[in-house]
């Protein structure tokens, strides 16, 4: 490929980067308006009204939920399983949570710390970035452990990492390998979480 292909190429890609982005916060703050993205059942009922259609809105609402930290994406996992059922959701699940994680992190590298700031408090960003300052061998492992835990705020760490000098490669790895642990143990403590609460309660 020659040098000027390359260039249309990258230009191509750019614009249709650009693109999704902006659809990404468009169709954000519309969903975030009409509280598909947290009313479990308002969202059921959406996904189930367009039977073909259905998987790909609900994988499309997951990244839309990644790319845009602000939204919570708990409802959504949560909501994957009970309406697919537990292997086809968590499918749908892994596949909207990856491909947004890979758009996210993307997005860090080409704006940089301002846009890693307009999402994550500048305190927040400060302490992950410390971590860094430990070295970017130990920042990787501790970035693949904390990908691995239900808990973490996985988001604000994919922003993070594109602020350093992670290599695409371990990036991807650790996505590909580290994401599904923690969306199956969200999934179940979200579904069955209270259930399990209440039978120790009584």
């Amino acid at each position: 490929m020659n040098e000027k292909v390359l260039k249309i190429v990258q230009k191509i890609f750019n614009v249709i980067s650009i693109l999704g982005i902006i659809a990404c916060l468009i169709g954000g703050y519309y969903l975030y308006r009409i509280d598909i993205l947290r009313d479990p059942q308002a969202l059921s009922e959406l996904v189930m009204a367009h039977y073909i259609l259905g998987p790909f809105i609900f994988i499309g609402l997951q990244i839309i939920q990644v790319v845009i930290p602000i939204i919570p994406g708990g409802i959504t996992t949560a909501a994957g399983v009970m309406i697919f059922g537990p292997y086809v959701g968590f499918l749908y699940n892994y596949v909207g949570i990856v491909i947004g994680s890979i758009i996210l992190f993307h997005m860090g590298r080409v704006y940089g710390s301002v846009l890693a700031k307009t999402f994550i408090k500048e305190k927040h960003y400060n302490k992950y970035m410390s971590w860094v300052d430990k070295g970017q061998k130990k920042y990787d492992i501790l970035f693949f452990i904390a990908i691995l835990l239900p808990v973490a705020p996985d988001d604000a760490l994919v922003l993070i990492s594109s602020q350093t000098k992670m290599t695409w490669k371990y990036f991807l790895f650790t996505i590909f390998v580290a994401k599904p642990l923690p969306i199956y143990l969200y999934s179940y403590l979200l579904i069955h979480g209270s259930g399990f609460l209440a039978n120790l309660l009584t």
